[in-house]
C-alpha cells in the first residue's frame, strides 16, 4: 500500500485514473475534440509567429500535450504553442539564425529540450514553492488581462481587417478607429453567430456547445461564400494542413550550442513555469481543485523533453486551449492528453477539411473563452476587501494588456513580497493590562486603561527578526522616554513567530538598557522556535532563566516582588491581585474596608476610563457591603486618582507607526 502511495507520487495519472468513470471519459472525449479543432488553426498561427514551419506549431500542440497532462498536478492545464513564448523565442533565435530555416528549427528544438531539463531539475529540488509568491490577486489580475490580449489578438479575423503586426491593445483601438470603414460586415456576422450559438447553447450542450458553434459558423460562411463569392464576403478559411505524423527529432547536443542558448533557456524556464502555474492556478479558482507546483514542474519538464524528440519546440501552459477546456466539461487530465491524442487522427483524417474552416469563426470562439476567464467576481471581492490587493491587480492588468505577460507576473510578485515584507516589518507591539473585571490572569488591550506605574506590559506579534528590530527598537525607546517609571518591560512573546540573530541582540539591547535604569526585562510564553536560538546563542544567559516564564501565575508574582513597595504603597491603580498585599501609605487600618470592599474598589477604579463611568461601577459593587461608609471613602479617592492617572497617560502616550 505504502509503494503504490509512493509511486503515485511520481506517476499521478495513477491517482486520477482510478476515480475515472464512463460518464467522466464521455466529458472528456468531448472536451479533447474541442481542444482538438480549436488548436489546428491556432497551431498554425503560432508557428508563425514563432519564425517555424506551419506544421511544427501542431507537432507541439501534440505530444507535449499528452505527457503534461499524465505527469503535471492540474487536470484543466493544457499545453502546447503559446502566443508569449512563440513571440520570445522569435526575439531572441532570429539573431542567431534565418526564422523558417533548418538552423533555425535545430535551435528551437534543442532550446526545448535545455528548458525541458532546467523544469525538470527544479521539480525534482521541489523548487515548487516558488509559485507561491504569485499571490491570488497576481492570478486575478493576469487571467483578465490575458483574456483582453487574447480578445485583442483575435479581432482582425473577427473583424476583418488587416491589423499591423506587433499592435498592442491601444493601437488596436486606434486603428479600428481611423480604418472602421474597411470592416468586413459579413465576416462579422460569421463570429458573432458563432459566438451566439456558444453562447446559447452552453447550458444546453455543455461542452459540445463550441463544436456547434464552430459548425454554425462555416455554416454560415458557406452560405455567404456561395451567394455572394469569396471575394465580395471577405470571409478568409483556415486553409489545409499538412497531412502527417509528427517526425523524430534530435537536439543538437554540442557545448557551443548549449552555450549560446542558456541564457534563452533560463528566461523561458521561468517564464514558461510561471506562465503553466499562473493558468492551472487561474483555472483552479474555478474548479477548486489545488496545485502541485512540484508535480507541474516535472509534467512541464518532461513534456518539453520528450516533445524535443517529435518536432516541438517549447511548449507551456495555454490560456486558449486550458480556459477552452475547462468551459468544455474536461473532469480529468485524461481530457488534454486525448485531444493531443485526437490532433494527430485530425491531422491524419481530416486536415484537408480545414479549408473550410473559417478563422471568423475560430476567433468567434476564443472570443467567448476570453470572456469566460475573466473572473467578474472575484475582482469585485478584492477591490472592495484590501487596497494593497487591489493595486497588485490593477498593476498586473495593466501591465498584461499595455506592456508584457512576463514583466505584468513580474512586477505583481515583486509588489506582492514588498507589501509582504512592509507587513512583517512593522509588527504590533500593543499594551495590556490585567483585566478588572476577571479574578484571573488574563490580560486585555490597555491603551486607555490604568497600568502599573513600574511596569510595562506589552504584546508582540509577528516574526522578531532584521527587517523589524528598527521598527520594533524604536518603539521600546518611546516608551522609555515617554514612561520613564515603567523601568520594567514584561514583554508577552507568545505572539512571536520567529526570532533572529537581530532580533535576539535587541532584546538583549533592551534588557541592557532596562537594567541600566534600575529595571529588567522578562519574557513570557517564548516558542520554541525563537527558544532555540536563544539557547544556541547565549542570549537566554544574558537575560537571565529567573526573567523567562511560562506562566503568568508565576510571572506576576515574581515580578511584583521586585517591585519598589514604596511605590506600590502610593499607588492608586491596584491592579494585580498582590498588591492588596501592599498597605496604602497614611491610611488608617481602622478605616479601611476589608478585603473584599478593597478589592472591589480597587477593580472598580481600575477598569474605567472617566470618572462618571468609574462611579457607576463602583456603587453598584458596594451597595451590599456591611461597611458601606468606609467602602464609598475608599472609592471616592481611587475614582478620583484613576481618572486622574488616565487623562495624563492620554496626553503622554507616545506616539507609534499606525501599524503598531
Amino acid at each position: 500500500m505504502n509503494y503504490f502511495y509512493q509511486l503515485q507520487k511520481f506517476l499521478p495519472f495513477l491517482r486520477w485514473g482510478r476515480n475515472m468513470t464512463r460518464s467522466s471519459l464521455r466529458a472528456d472525449a468531448i472536451a479533447g475534440l474541442t481542444g482538438a479543432a480549436i488548436v489546428l488553426p491556432q497551431g498554425v498561427a503560432f508557428a508563425a509567429i514563432a519564425g517555424m514551419p506551419p506544421e511544427y506549431g501542431l507537432y507541439t500542440s501534440m505530444v507535449p500535450a499528452i505527457i503534461a497532462a499524465l505527469f503535471g498536478s492540474s487536470w484543466h492545464l493544457v499545453s502546447g504553442p503559446t502566443t508569449a513564448a512563440s513571440i520570445i523565442m522569435f526575439a531572441s533565435l532570429s539573431t542567431m539564425a534565418a526564422p523558417g530555416s533548418a538552423d533555425y528549427v535545430a535551435l528551437a528544438i534543442t532550446l526545448a529540450f535545455m528548458v525541458g531539463v532546467l523544469q525538470l531539475a527544479m521539480g525534482l529540488v521541489r523548487l515548487g514553492a516558488l509559485v507561491n509568491f504569485i499571490s491570488h490577486s497576481v492570478v486575478v489580475g493576469f487571467t483578465a488581462g490575458a483574456a483582453c490580449l487574447i480578445a485583442a489578438k483575435q479581432a482582425k479575423d473577427f473583424l476583418g481587417i488587416e491589423f499591423p503586426s506587433g499592435a498592442h491593445l491601444l493601437n488596436t483601438i486606434e486603428f479600428l478607429w481611423q480604418n472602421y470603414e474597411q470592416l468586413h460586415p459579413l465576416v462579422m456576422l460569421v463570429g458573432a453567430v458563432t459566438l451566439l450559438t456558444g453562447i446559447l447553447t452552453q447550458r444546453r450542450l455543455g461542452g459540445m456547445s463550441m463544436i456547434a458553434a464552430l459548425i454554425a459558423g462555416s455554416a454560415v460562411a458557406a452560405l455567404f461564400n456561395f451567394a455572394f463569392g469569396e471575394e465580395i464576403s471577405g470571409i478568409k478559411m483556415v486553409g489545409a494542413l499538412p497531412q502527417q505524423l509528427p517526425p523524430l527529432s534530435m537536439p543538437q547536443f554540442t557545448l557551443e550550442t548549449f552555450r549560446q542558448l542558456s541564457p534563452l533557456a533560463l528566461t523561458m524556464t521561468l517564464f514558461a513555469l510561471t506562465e503553466a502555474i499562473s493558468i492551472a492556478r487561474s483555472i483552479s479558482l474555478k474548479s477548486g481543485q489545488p496545485i502541485a507546483g512540484n508535480q507541474e514542474f516535472i509534467g512541464q519538464g518532461l513534456s518539453n523533453i520528450c516533445g524535443s524528440f517529435f518536432s516541438s519546440y517549447v511548449a507551456t501552459g495555454s490560456f486558449n486551449r486550458s480556459g477552452a477546456n475547462y468551459d468544455a466539461g474536461a473532469r480529468t487530465p485524461m481530457a488534454a492528453a486525448l485531444a493531443g491524442v485526437l490532433l494527430i487522427v485530425l491531422v491524419m483524417l481530416i486536415a484537408p477539411l480545414t479549408s473550410y474552416l473559417p478563422k471568423a469563426a475560430v476567433s468567434g470562439l476564443l472570443f467567448l473563452v476570453a470572456w469566460r476567464l475573466i473572473n467578474f467576481s472575484q475582482i469585485m471581492k478584492i477591490l472592495r476587501a484590501d487596497d494593497n490587493e487591489a493595486i497588485i491587480l490593477g498593476l498586473v492588468f495593466f501591465g498584461t494588456v499595455f506592456f508584457s505577460i512576463e514583466f505584468a507576473i513580474l512586477a505583481g510578485v515583486i509588489m506582492s513580497l514588498m507589501i509582504f515584507l512592509r507587513k512583517t516589518s512593522h509588527p504590533r507591539l500593543s499594551p495590556r493590562v490585567p483585566d478588572p473585571e476577571s479574578n484571573t490572569r488574563k490580560f486585555i488591550y490597555g491603551q486607555f486603561l490604568p497600568e502599573c506605574p513600574q511596569l510595562k506590559i506589552l504584546r508582540l506579534d509577528d516574526s522578531l527578526y532584521f527587517g523589524s528590530v528598527a521598527h520594533v527598537g524604536e518603539i521600546f525607546r518611546r516608551y522609555r522616554e515617554h514612561y520613564p517609571g515603567q523601568k520594567h518591560l514584561f514583554l508577552l512573546t507568545k505572539g512571536i513567530s520567529q526570532v533572529d540573530i537581530a532580533g535576539a541582540e535587541l532584546l538583549i539591547n533592551e534588557v541592557r538598557e532596562r537594567r541600566a535604569i534600575g529595571g529588567d526585562v522578562y519574557l513570557y510564553r517564548l516558542r520554541d522556535t525563537a527558544s532555540k536560538v536563544f539557547n544556541r546563542g547565549g542570549y537566554k544567559d544574558e537575560i537571565g532563566e529567573a526573567n523567562i516564564f511560562d506562566g503568568k501565575e508565576e510571572a506576576i508574582p515574581a515580578i511584583f516582588e521586585r517591585l519598589d513597595k514604596n511605590i506600590c504603597a502610593t499607588c492608586e491603580n491596584r491592579i494585580f491581585l498582590e498588591c492588596k498585599s501592599v498597605p496604602r501609605a497614611g491610611s488608617d487600618n481602622d478605616e479601611e474596608p476589608d478585603s473584599h470592599e478593597a478589592k472591589t474598589a480597587d477593580t472598580a477604579a481600575a477598569k474605567p476610563a472617566t470618572k462618571k463611568a468609574a462611579k457607576k461601577s463602583v456603587k453598584k459593587s458596594v451597595k451590599k457591603s456591611p461597611k458601606k461608609k468606609a467602602a464609598q471613602k475608599v472609592v471616592k479617592k481611587s475614582v478620583k486618582k484613576a481618572a486622574s492617572n488616565t487623562a495624563k497617560k492620554s496626553a503622554t502616550q507616545p506616539e507609534q507607526p499606525k501599524d503598531s
